[in-house]
């Protein structure tokens, strides 16, 4: 018989009692049992041979495990483990196992647009770093924490050369990642991209901090017109009811400073829409000079960022480099942590990312991915 690892013809050792957890037949459980030949190969020992029906180191066959995962896709490994009548241990090895197979079948990577993303691991400032392929919104690399080394373990993955066909990395503002992307990355100047999403939400927080400022002087003169209408600023008005439509009007008399942080936030969502660089850098250096005079230091310091990260910007508008894919991703990551409530080992955190959000074909045997 051959042997499993090299596939040279050995001589049969020992046969050895093997039970495998089938599909159940009429609702009751169903379990193969087969005495399995061991072989003795020259260069490799004694080894089990394999079977058709089941995969190495799997106590379930192969279509047993491929029901399993048919629901681990759609329930917690908890609920899978009841209603399978199994161990929530035997449903997780049956997860990190599809999970081997989905990272080894994976073709080699040639991402052309990437997004890189942080998604919290637990509360006090736990985070995993996310490298998304924003193309196919496949999560491609998961890493502990934020930091340098982070992302680092993903560049390290290529060869010297393999990354020159990457055109955009999106990214927040966070400078360990842009570190090692300039550091790492031909012309990396012409592909970090700050997008929309980040800038809209550093100037949204500049809003709020401006209203709740002037919030607060209004009510010491015993005007609580700004109390509750955190939200009426931050949405955007092309969301809004049409009633709401004169709120704007009359707040202009009342919040001058927050009708300005707002007017200043707005006029920079209009400035998304360039396909040259030389007038949206123009655009971008009005709107800065327009935020450094505004005499509001939380506008203010949101444009001297700008400022500082121009550039990423101009590359965002100019390439159409969103990470809204990553974002959506991050969005179906906690949705997972939500419904396992939470997990302690990030081992298995990242096998779960892996598993919902890889695009991997998780399925053993002969089995087509779902």
């Amino acid at each position: 018989m051959p042997c499993p690892e090299c596939g040279t013809e050995s001589s049969i050792h020992d046969r050895r009692e093997r039970r495998w957890r089938h599909l159940d037949t009429c609702e009751y459980r169903t379990t193969i049992v087969a005495q399995v030949p061991r072989v003795r190969c020259t260069d490799h020992g004694v080894h089990q041979v394999t079977v058709p029906w089941g995969e190495p180191g799997s106590r379930f066959t192969s279509a047993f495990e491929a029901f399993a995962i048919g629901w681990l896709l759609e329930a917690t490994v908890s609920a899978v483990a009841r209603r399978l009548r199994l161990s929530w241990d035997q449903v997780d090895g049956i997860m990190q196992r599809a999970v081997r197979r989905g990272l080894a079948r994976r073709a080699d990577l040639t991402p052309k647009r990437i997004g890189i993303d942080e998604t919290s691991f637990q509360k006090r400032h736990e985070y995993v770093t996310v490298v998304t392929d924003l193309d196919t919104r496949d999560v491609l690399y998961v890493a502990d924490g934020r930091k340098k080394e982070s992302l680092r373990g993903f560049i390290e993955l290529f060869e010297p050369g393999e990354l020159l066909g990457v055109e955009a990395v999106s990214m927040d503002m966070w400078q360990p990642y842009i570190s090692v992307v300039e550091w790492t990355m031909h012309d990396a100047e012409k592909k970090i991209c700050f997008d929309k999403f980040h800038v809209a939400k550093h100037l949204g927080d500049a809003v709020d901090k401006v209203r709740r400022q002037e919030q607060r002087k209004l009510i010491d003169n015993g005007d609580r017109s700004l109390v509750g209408t955190k939200y009426k600023w931050l949405r955007n008005p092309a969301k809004m009811p049409s009633q709401s439509a004169g709120f704007f009007e009359s707040m202009k008399r009342i919040a001058v400073r927050t009708a300005r942080a707002w007017a200043i936030k707005e006029h920079a969502m209009c400035l998304w829409h360039y396909t040259s660089r030389t007038w949206a850098r123009k655009a971008w250096r009005a709107w800065i000079a327009w935020a450094m005079r505004s005499r509001l230091e939380p506008v203010k310091r949101v444009g001297r960022l700008v400022r500082d990260h121009l550039e990423g910007i101009i590359n965002a508008i100019v390439l159409r480099a969103t990470n809204a894919a990553a974002e959506s991703v991050n969005a179906k990551i906690q949705r997972v942590k939500r419904m396992a409530c939470g997990f302690r080992n990030r081992e298995r955190f990242r096998n779960a990312i892996y598993f919902h959000a890889g695009g991997l074909n998780l399925l053993p045997g002969s089995h087509t991915k779902p």
